[in-house]
C-alpha cells in the first residue's frame, strides 16, 4: 500500500513516537498526527524506564520528549473516543483498554493507524486501516 493511497491523517502508537523521536525524523509534508491523551503518559513512562535503567541518559529522554511535544501531535481523549474503545476492547476480549483506545481514534478520525508492534498490526488486521512507519516520515536525504 503506497503512503500517497492511505489519507494523511494517522494515530500513532507510543512506539512510533518514541521512535520519531529516537530518529528526530522530520514528517512528510501534510501529515497530520493523532493519538489518545494517554500517549502523554506512556512516553514519558517509557523514557524515564529507559533512562532510569541506563539505556538512554536523562538529557537524551528530555531532548526526545521536547521532540514530541514540538510535533503537535492532536491528542484526544472525550467520551465518544472512551465508549468506543470500551467496545472495541470487549469486542476483541481484550484485558484493557488501551491499545483500544488507540483504534477508536483511528475508525473515529482518521485514516490509517501506525504501530511498530507486529502482533497487534497481526490483531488489527481487518479492523482499522494499518500504514507502515515511513507513510509519516521522510526517508532519504
Amino acid at each position: 500500500m503506497s503512503d500517497r493511497s492511505i489519507g494523511n491523517r494517522f494515530v500513532i502508537g507510543p512506539d512510533v513516537a518514541l521512535r520519531l523521536a529516537e530518529e528526530e525524523a522530520h514528517l512528510r509534508d501534510g501529515v497530520a498526527l493523532l493519538a489518545p491523551t494517554l500517549l502523554r503518559s506512556q512516553v514519558l513512562s517509557a523514557l524515564y524506564g529507559a533512562a532510569r535503567s541506563g539505556e538512554i541518559s536523562r538529557r537524551d529522554a528530555e531532548r526526545r520528549l521536547d521532540y514530541l511535544r514540538r510535533l503537535r501531535i492532536r491528542l484526544l481523549g472525550d467520551r465518544v473516543v472512551q465508549r468506543f474503545a470500551w467496545t472495541i476492547a470487549d469486542d476483541l476480549g481484550w484485558p484493557d483498554t488501551f491499545d483500544a483506545e488507540y483504534v477508536a481514534l483511528t475508525r473515529l478520525q482518521a485514516d490509517a493507524f501506525v504501530t511498530l508492534d507486529a502482533a497487534l498490526a497481526r490483531a488489527l488486521s481487518g479492523v482499522v486501516p494499518l500504514a507502515p512507519v515511513d507513510a509519516i516520515r521522510m526517508t532519504g536525504p
